[in-house]
């Protein structure tokens, strides 16, 4: 099934797509009351704005540098999951957002990279923990947020996985324990976003090591905008082949044509091939 991410809620209503992501808070920071035509999708520690506004609250490395968006690798702020005030505060969200629709999508869950957090708060929190082992105690923290979370979601959570499914990469990098987490998540997202699509052979790679590393459903998300048809459709194909739902992002209109197309073509018998 096909389905839309989106920032514009009248586009979740189009007949083309089965459902939609509607995006309640950004990585920008910005937050817009939830819907109940789509699935709310919550950033939950990418947030530019509050790290810019609140130092104290930025993820920071075992050499000292803060995860801001001002650092080469990294495309906005992030937020370190242990505070408390601002996870109380998504907690709330997530609460708000299960109420207008009971299906909530968890988006930028885990540490910003391999190397952080070392701020005083986790170094402290990891002394007076009952773990040994600092990636052990850092990825019980994510298990912990996500359980909490979905104490307060009804209907199905949806949990967004960096592209990356190389055994232990997620968990080295994110603190993203894939067994512990898929005791609390009915389906993760996995975005594989393209300029172009012009090659899909990257899309099938990727897509395989998630089929081996995950024991529940997983979807893929592929990036719409400006994206020739023909191309979106091959890569649409492609990860139809192995995600349980593909959905687009950020061109309704662009992915309403390529849906349009594959429809016709199914119904003509017409088959693009990989």
């Amino acid at each position: 099934m096909y389905g839309v991410v989106t920032r514009n809620p009248e586009e979740l209503d189009w007949p083309e797509f089965e459902w939609g992501f509607y995006e309640m808070k950004d990585v920008t920071g910005r937050a817009t009351e939830p819907v109940e035509s789509g699935v709310n999708m919550i950033s939950c520690f990418g947030d530019s704005n509050a790290a810019e506004n609140d130092p104290s609250l930025v993820p920071v490395s075992d050499e000292g540098e803060l995860a801001t968006r001002e650092r080469t690798y990294f495309d906005w702020g992030y937020i370190c999951p242990t505070r408390e005030s601002y996870r109380e505060g998504l907690l709330e969200m997530i609460s708000d957002a299960a109420e207008a629709n009971p299906d909530v999508r968890l988006d930028d869950i885990g540490f910003p990279r391999a190397e952080y957090c070392h701020c005083d708060q986790c170094e402290s929190q990891f002394e007076e923990s009952d773990y040994d082992d600092w990636q052990e105690w850092r990825a019980n923290v994510i298990t912990e947020f996500v359980a909490d979370a979905t104490e307060r979601i009804p209907g199905k959570t949806y949990l967004t996985l960096y592209p990356d499914p190389y055994p232990g990469h997620l968990y080295e990098r994110a603190g993203l324990d894939l067994d512990a987490l898929s005791e609390y998540v009915d389906e993760f997202v996995v975005p594989l976003y393209d300029m172009a699509y012009s090659t899909t052979y990257w899309l099938e790679v990727i897509a395989t090591g998630f089929e081996d590393a995950l024991d529940i459903p997983f979807s893929i998300e592929l990036y719409a905008v400006d994206i020739d048809i023909d191309n979106l459709i091959h890569a649409t194909e492609v990860a139809d082949a192995y995600a349980n739902d593909v959905f687009f992002g950020y061109e309704s209109s662009n992915a309403r044509g390529a849906i349009r197309r594959i429809d016709a073509d199914s119904r003509e018998g017409v088959s693009h091939g990989k």
